[in-house]
């Protein structure tokens, strides 16, 4: 049982590095796995407000899904594989860090959507699933991006924000703990 407790301390934290609960003093591996597990948390919780509260997503909530859904992948997969390069971990964190932009980029056109004066506001069109039968990707995700009137919907909030506003913060959070995590100097693995 320790010796399990061991190898799980060592594929996680690296060779003889102490156990913290500081995220900062985290190795890589460590610390996309919290990037991954904060991701997948965020989309549980989003199916859980679907399915349980009743709350049907609009196009920008989809594509904010997949871009939270992204995300977990290029954390998820620097985390199992754990270089040692800083190269490589720069490649994961650079990865990870342009699908957080553009779930920002996803995420301030909805909070966008969502504050500008209801005259602007434009009728709420078919379903996504209707737009993939009888349009493109292009012209799919030019026709969401414009934003319906269910996109200026605020059905959700807390804390005064709203879910894409929430959405927004979470991706310019991990953005940075992307960045963070694959730039960070590599410490040393003996201790003093």
């Amino acid at each position: 049982m320790v010796m399990a407790a061991q190898m799980a301390d060592n594929w996680l934290l690296g060779p003889r590095q102490a156990v913290t609960m500081n995220p900062f003093r985290w190795g890589f591996r460590a610390r996309f796995l919290s990037g991954f597990l904060a991701c997948a948390g965020l989309l549980a919780y989003a199916i859980y407000v679907q399915l349980h509260l009743g709350l049907e997503p609009c196009p920008l909530c989809i594509f904010q899904r997949i871009a939270f859904a992204a995300l977990a992948v290029f954390f998820l997969l620097g985390a199992l594989h754990g270089p040692r390069a800083a190269s490589t971990r720069k490649v994961y964190s650079v990865l990870s860090f342009i699908a957080a932009v553009v779930g920002v980029g996803i995420a301030a056109r909805h909070v966008w959507v969502q504050i500008r004066p209801k005259d602007m506001m434009s009728s709420c069109g078919p379903p996504l699933s209707f737009l993939g039968e009888t349009m493109g990707p292009f012209e799919v995700f030019r026709t969401v991006l414009t934003g319906t009137g269910d996109c200026g919907n605020i059905d959700w909030r807390f804390l005064g924000l709203s879910m894409p506003m929430w959405s927004m913060v979470w991706f310019v959070a991990l953005a940075l703990w992307a960045l963070y995590a694959g730039f960070k100097a590599r410490r040393s693995s003996v201790h003093h």
